[in-house]
């Protein structure tokens, strides 16, 4: 169970570092979103994965599964949700500015190097 956890959790880490690496914003958003997800699934493994135990302690601790960092995951993906939303809202508001969800897109401003007839920002053309 353990192997399986963690596996997933280096995936999902890798995926989202793939996706972040991207030149497009969906793809950024989607790789922030497995980060987070790699995160939470990492935090919710720390406290010792248990089947069919309740989080009761007994005469012994050794089924015992700690309900602190599962409290940290519902934190954490009210966190990333608010993120997520955040990043979307400026993905758009960027989409409409430039016309394009290029992440690397410099648009030059008025009175900047672009209309002093030098090469500056190489934006591209507005429609």
């Amino acid at each position: 169970m353990e192997l399986l956890v963690s596996s997933a959790t280096g995936v999902m880490t890798a995926v989202g570092i793939y996706l972040l690496l991207s030149a497009r914003t969906f793809p950024v958003i989607l790789g922030l979103t497995f980060l987070s997800y790699a995160v939470n699934v990492f935090l919710f493994s720390m406290g010792r994965l248990t089947i069919n135990q309740p989080p009761i302690i007994g005469a012994t601790t050794a089924g015992y599964s700690d309900p602190l960092p599962q409290a940290l995951v519902l934190t954490a993906i009210v966190i990333s949700f608010g993120m997520t939303a955040l990043i979307v809202v400026l993905a758009l508001r960027g989409f409409l500015e430039a016309g394009t969800d290029e992440v690397d897109l410099a648009i030059p401003r008025e009175g900047g190097p672009a209309d002093a007839g030098t090469k500056g920002d190489m934006a591209r053309p507005q429609p």
